[in-house]
């Protein structure tokens, strides 16, 4: 069994950089530091640090080792406080990755149901590109990840996490635009686009590619006039007549009402796909389950627009 104290030290050197720096902050002597890792280093059967100068540096069983110890020394901060509060039931808590791209209205929507089972629980968000939310769930500091796209088959760095991708669902799209730029390109749909003005989300979205293929073979050729990573940003550049914009059919009409934008048509050619990602010992989560069972009706009030 860990020895928590072992487990302090070595944190504290971790975050000191050097065991004297440790020493001063835990008041005791740099040969109680170093005997207490040594032995901590033994109870794992791997090397904890390395020296680089004047400094020590970790390795990677030592960077492991940091993940947990920062999940443990959380924990236990938790643990004391609600305690100290009367709060003898811990509330449950869920760690969400939520991909850029991904509307803020959907990452509501499908987290909603985790709420809404009426237990007392602690969310907590976190948003990034696909890769780097990737590197937090195999690290567990989260639970789930919601994207626009699952673990990619036959990449040996992310199927490491021994990963699991869940549809949560599907939508077309449909385009989107202001009142005056809706005024100033008038015409059939989709033919009205041609030469206009376009946002597009990032490279790194899964639609990026499609829509471009969708404007090639259609001949539109709109001028791009932005590429965002950020949706909320994307959007609120629609919102100033920027550009026409694409979103999910699923979410037309709430993004019509917040941005003040109309529909001009649907794009029944392309249909994004919303995943989550777990790994395997999360993948029984009450929350997370709870989210996966309620994904359903979040696609189902889907409205087409005309």
């Amino acid at each position: 069994m860990i020895n928590y104290k072992h487990l302090q030290y070595f944190y504290t050197v971790a975050t000191s950089g050097t065991v004297a720096a440790a020493a001063l902050r835990l008041h005791v002597s740099a040969q109680a530091i170093s005997t207490q890792l040594q032995l901590l280093e033994e109870q794992f059967g791997e090397a904890l640090f390395r020296k680089k100068g004047r400094v020590l540096e970790l390795t990677d069983a030592g960077k492991t080792v940091l993940i947990y110890a920062e999940r443990i020394f959380d924990l236990g901060n938790e643990l004391e406080q609600n305690v100290r509060r009367g709060l003898f039931r811990a509330p449950e808590t869920l760690r969400v990755g939520v991909c850029d791209m991904i509307p803020k209205t959907m990452a509501f929507r499908l987290l909603q149901p985790a709420h809404d089972a009426g237990l007392a629980m602690r969310l907590v968000c976190r948003e990034g590109g696909f890769d780097a939310l990737m590197l937090e769930l195999g690290a567990h500091r989260l639970d789930l990840v919601i994207a626009d796209r699952g673990l990619p088959p036959g990449t040996h760095r992310l199927n490491a996490l021994r990963g699991h991708t869940h549809l949560l669902g599907s939508s077309t799209l449909t385009v989107l635009g202001h009142t005056d730029l809706c005024a100033a390109w008038e015409g059939p749909f989709p033919q009205r686009l041609k030469g206009a003005p376009f946002l597009l989300p990032g490279v790194e979205a899964a639609v990026h590619s499609r829509l471009q293929a969708w404007f090639d073979l259609h001949g539109l050729r709109p001028i791009v006039v932005g590429e965002f990573d950020d949706g909320a940003l994307l959007n609120a550049f629609a919102r100033a007549g920027t550009g026409f914009i694409a979103a999910p059919t699923v979410l037309a009409a709430a993004i019509c009402t917040e941005y003040g934008l109309r529909p001009v048509g649907m794009v029944d050619a392309i249909v994004e796909q919303f995943h989550a990602v777990t790994v395997e010992r999360r993948i029984d989560h009450p929350a997370v389950r709870r989210i996966l069972e309620g994904a359903g009706s979040v696609f189902a009030s889907a409205v087409n627009v005309p």
